[in-house]
């Protein structure tokens, strides 16, 4: 086992998970990666491997099937499969950030319906939230809902979904007039069901195609448009009696967990660029002697290790935080800012140490280069996270 990023106290069950998730990301995903990266290819045996282990119940509780387990397993499954391909841990994140709005915001039914299905992969989530004119000013959506007796009619276009193609439910936040003084009261979550593909895959709702991007390949990102996408008001998020208006409150608690997830993310490629530069730099010679003997080198080596071990600490601390069911907002926007920034900065070194042949496609950390970056705008951007820090910290010392 590694020495870097240790989490102690630790259940046996836990450790056998994550050893399980450890192996096969050595053997399932770290051998394919770049050839599947490179083709922009889903990862369709890779993902078969994932269910067939469980992975996509991991967070759903056992008596719909699901494994039951923690956020913080959850977000150490996700660092170890990040180490592999960071692409991998995409597929399943929207996915269990819609399992967890189900299951702690949906009514009765709707986790009767889902959430055994979601357990077994078979229905797979995505989490819609930015449009193409807004991204984290959540406010200036514009796409809506209206009502129309006991069904509500969806217009509008939604931007950056994670599996928006091979997704079967997409969790989508819309406005809604519900005459609240607020404009944050005046938007619900609709779970909406498709068909898994491109094009209308439900009578109303398309999707167009896939975006292409500078990484994070072999997932599919697209748009959704709605065009009078007629839904039964029970499909709000919670129901139609109480879940019509709580739509900005419930994404705001899904979206601590999708931060503390892309702090794993960024911890698992920043551990697998740190492997990539310590095994590099023992075996290349320069000078007569091993890249590590340089003091240079050596100092860089130990520069992102410290940051490696700081960036899990903090993502540990805020996911132990949300699973006592305290808030977390404040360490969890501690978590992704740090973890992302200290990833690009271990990445750009480990491609530093590897010199000329970091360049080159025939080498992973050309990849990660590609990758290290979504994770700064992911999930909010690092000025994002300062802005809810802060107000988080200027709320608990008042003057």
């Amino acid at each position: 086992m590694a020495r870097l990023a240790q989490t102690p106290g630790l259940t046996d069950e836990q450790r056998a998970i994550l050893e399980t998730v450890r192996e096969f990301a050595d053997k399932e995903i770290i051998p394919h990666a770049q050839h599947l990266e490179h083709a922009d290819e889903y990862p369709a045996d890779i993902v078969d491997g994932m269910r067939e282990m469980g992975l996509f119940g991991l967070t759903i509780a056992e008596e719909y099937g699901g494994l039951g387990e923690s956020l913080l397993t959850y977000a150490l499954v996700v660092e170890e499969l990040s180490r592999g391909w960071m692409s991998i841990s995409g597929i399943v994140n929207t996915h269990f950030i819609v399992a967890y709005l189900v299951s702690q915001h949906g009514s009765p039914e709707q986790k009767a319906s889902l959430l055994p299905r979601m357990a077994t992969g078979d229905v797979r989530g995505a989490f819609s939230m930015s449009e193409p004119g807004c991204g984290s000013d959540v406010a200036a959506i514009r796409s809506r809902a209206e009502r129309d007796g006991d069904d509500f009619v969806l217009n509008g276009q939604k931007m950056w979904l994670t599996n928006g193609a091979y997704s079967s439910v997409v969790a989508t936040l819309v406005k809604t007039d519900t005459g609240a003084d607020s404009v944050y009261g005046n938007m619900t979550t609709f779970l909406l069901e498709k068909e898994p593909g491109f094009g209308e895959t439900a009578p109303g709702l398309t999707i167009p195609g896939k975006i292409e991007k500078m990484g994070y390949k072999g997932v599919e990102t697209t748009e959704m448009i709605l065009d009078g996408v007629r839904v039964p008001a029970s499909t709000a998020l919670g129901g139609a009696e109480t879940g019509v208006g709580r739509g900005f409150y419930q994404m705001m608690d899904g979206i601590e967990v999708g931060r503390v997830n892309v702090a794993a993310r960024a911890c698992g490629i920043s551990i697998r660029a740190f492997e990539l530069a310590v095994g590099y730099a023992q075996q290349r010679q320069t000078f007569g002697a091993p890249l590590a003997k340089h003091q240079a080198i050596a100092f860089k080596l130990a520069e992102m290790g410290t940051k490696i071990e700081a960036a899990h600490a903090l993502m540990v601390n805020a996911a132990r935080l949300k699973d006592s069911g305290a808030r977390n907002d404040v360490e969890a926007g501690m978590a992704k800012l740090l973890a992302s920034e200290y990833c690009v900065e271990v990445v750009q070194e480990s491609f530093r140490i590897h010199g000329g042949y970091g360049y080159s496609k025939e080498y992973e950390i050309e990849r990660l280069m590609r990758e290290a970056p979504f994770l700064l705008i992911g999930e909010g951007t690092s000025e994002i996270q300062k802005t809810i820090i802060s107000r988080g910290l200027l709320k608990e010392y008042r003057g």
